[in-house]
Formats: C-alpha cells, structure tokens, sequence
C-alpha cells in the first residue's frame, strides 16, 4: 500500500498531474516537460522526481537525453485498486436499483 500511497500523493500536485497527461502522449525530456509551465527547469526536475520515487514515470538515457515516461507498473497498480472501488460503487448501486424497484413496486400496489 506504500506505493499506492506515495502514488496518490504525488498526484495531489495539478502541475504532476499534467506532466502525466503530458507524458501519455509519449516520452519527453525535462524541457519538453517545462515549456507550458511558468517554472524553471530545475522545479520541473522536482516534480519529475516525486513522479519517478512514486513509481508513476521512468527515465531513460539517450546520449545525452533523459527521456521520461510512463511507468505500466505504477499506473497498472492504481488502475487495479480503483477497480476494486469500481466493482464495489456497481455493487452498491445495483442494491440501490433493487431498492428503488421494490419500493416503486410497493407504491404501485397501494395505488390498485
């Protein structure tokens, strides 16, 4: 739960959360990262270790590039554990469909 708490923190940051979205359009170095951003590089360089420390991104030598990118492993893991939310909000809703119909059911019967 460690990572996913580490995960999740680092996505409390907008400015995280956008090179994320940024970066699911494919691999980009530090200054890609920075233009849209009123920030230095060195800031940018920050977030991006947050990011990588959580799991979320990965870098990658090439020369003397640093591209990074999604992390499948970090995004899987958070993916799975909001499926798990998922299922459960369908299960609580599909009571709560139950519930509804019975008791638009019992108010049908009154009416007759």
């Amino acid at each position: 739960m460690d990572s996913l708490d580490a995960s999740f923190a680092a996505l409390a940051d907008p400015t995280r959360r956008a090179i994320l979205a940024r970066l699911a359009s494919g691999e980009a170095t530090v200054n890609e990262l920075a233009k849209p951003f009123k920030m230095t590089q060195p800031a940018i360089s920050q977030h991006l270790k947050v990011l990588e420390d959580a799991g979320l991104i990965l870098q990658r030598v090439d020369g003397t590039r640093r591209p990074r990118r999604l992390a499948k492993s970090g995004i899987d893991a958070m993916d799975q554990w909001l499926a798990m939310l998922r299922k459960a909000l369908e299960k609580n809703y599909d009571r709560l469909d139950q519930v509804l119909a019975a008791m638009e059911s019992n108010k049908e019967g009154k009416r007759r």
